[in-house]
């Protein structure tokens, strides 16, 4: 999800390499790191979120992404419990596959391979098998706009490692994501939106 590389096919970013792979932040940190699910309805909303992460296979399905420099990409998304592969078309041909506690990311145009653990990584709080919303992993804050679900993620020991936010399409009986916001521990947020969920 934030993978803090520049996307643009010309020259990658200035933070050297361990630094543009850092995996982000999907929303504000300012505005979701602050509340508590605490509530009967709260805990309700983390359940089906929990329950949907734990049984979704989303499969090839397509996404753009937009990182914190304003670039933009896409390419086609696979997702299951404790497994995530995005595989970029734009700006060029990359290759980010996540499984547990471990990244590799492929460069073609660079013939770059990076391999990075995911501990204190954002992207690691959407890697667990079978993924837990509470341990671990704490729900620091539930928006409920008309027809949306927005649950903002942090590790319970560090949550200035970074922030997960996953924005759902709700109907009430059915959830779809359809975007993750991510923010890494210097408030550099990456977004990727699903076309289809």
């Amino acid at each position: 999800m934030t993978i803090l590389f520049d996307g643009s096919a010309s020259r990658p970013m200035r933070y050297g390499l361990s630094r543009r792979i850092a995996l982000f932040g999907p929303l504000a940190l300012a505005a979701c790191a602050t509340g508590r699910v605490g509530a009967p309805a709260g805990q309700d909303d983390v359940h089906r979120v929990e329950a949907y992460l734990r049984a979704v296979k989303l499969q090839n399905v397509p996404f753009s992404q937009t990182w914190p420099n304003g670039t933009t990409g896409g390419g086609v998304l696979t997702y299951h419990a404790g497994y995530l592969h995005l595989i970029y078309t734009a700006p060029h041909p990359m290759d980010l596959e996540a499984s547990g506690s471990h990244a590799v990311f492929k460069d073609s145009q660079t013939g770059s391979e990076t391999r990075m653990g995911l501990a204190h990584n954002p992207l690691g709080l959407l890697m667990g098998n079978p993924l837990s919303l509470t341990g671990a992993v704490t729900v620091t804050d539930i928006q409920k706009p008309a027809g949306i679900l927005q649950v903002s993620l942090a590790r319970t020991e560090n949550p200035s490692q970074g922030l997960v936010t996953l924005i759902f399409r709700d109907d009430g009986a059915r959830l779809a994501l359809y975007e993750i916001r991510l923010v890494d521990e210097r408030r550099r947020t990456l977004f990727i939106r699903l076309e289809e969920a």
